[in-house]
């Protein structure tokens, strides 16, 4: 006596990278060291190099936990020191040496640098109104153009992408810098540096060529 063959089960689709794509987590650096107008922080090519606060070493452990576990094939920083030392207790434990990707450091803040961007912000200042309002850098005095920031950002991640197909990557980096991304990513007008990418956070990017698959933005879950 025959039997009915089992039918076939089709379960939901689960994403996976496609073929040749890199995937690529986004980290914002840890909290940095507070501005004073008394004593400003050291500057580097014209901007500010603060190192981390206290919190943003508690949080580069916290986040060292959180991706260690990834499969990471490679790391990245920028030229700015805060990056770096968040970096430095995943990369210790994974025994692997950052790579510098300065075109990833944060947007210029022209006359606003060292510390004034802090200052003005919290104040109240009327260009900082107008910042938040119409979401432009430009806005501010002497500042990169946003046009400027947008394509040295995008070919950066082009750059790390090309050189990663099948790969998984952290890359330690600024909030402007992960709003641009994600703005780009996503054909945003509104930029996400806007909303706040959190110290600490992990977000998340899949790049095959031209195609910038958004897979998780300001995860802050490991920060308890």
């Amino acid at each position: 006596m025959s039997t009915p063959e089992q039918e076939i089960e089709y379960r939901q689709h689960r994403f996976t990278p496609p073929p040749g794509a890199a995937d690529i987590f986004l980290v914002r650096h840890g909290e940095s060291a507070p501005a004073r107008v008394s004593s400003p922080p050291p500057m580097l090519d014209g901007q500010a190099d603060p190192a981390l606060a206290p919190e943003g070493r508690e949080q580069a452990e916290r986040v060292g936990a959180r991706l260690a576990h990834e499969g990471l094939d490679a790391l990245y920083v920028t030229s700015l020191r805060r990056t770096a030392e968040t970096a430095a207790p995943l990369a210790a434990k994974l025994g692997l040496t950052p790579r510098v990707e300065p075109d990833l450091r944060e947007i210029h803040l022209g006359d606003w640098e060292g510390g004034l961007f802090r200052k003005n912000t919290s104040e109240g200042h009327p260009i900082a109104e107008r910042l938040w309002t119409e979401q432009r850098w430009g806005v501010l005095p002497g500042a990169e153009a946003d046009e400027a920031f947008g394509a040295r950002v995008c070919a950066a991640i082009g750059r790390i992408a090309a050189a990663h197909p099948d790969q998984r990557v952290a890359v330690f980096t600024h909030g402007g810098v992960i709003g641009e991304v994600f703005a780009q990513a996503a054909g945003a007008g509104e930029r996400f540096a806007f909303l706040g990418a959190d110290n600490g956070s992990v977000s998340r990017l899949v790049v095959l060529g031209g195609n910038w698959l958004v897979r998780g933005f300001n995860d802050v879950t490991h920060l308890g």
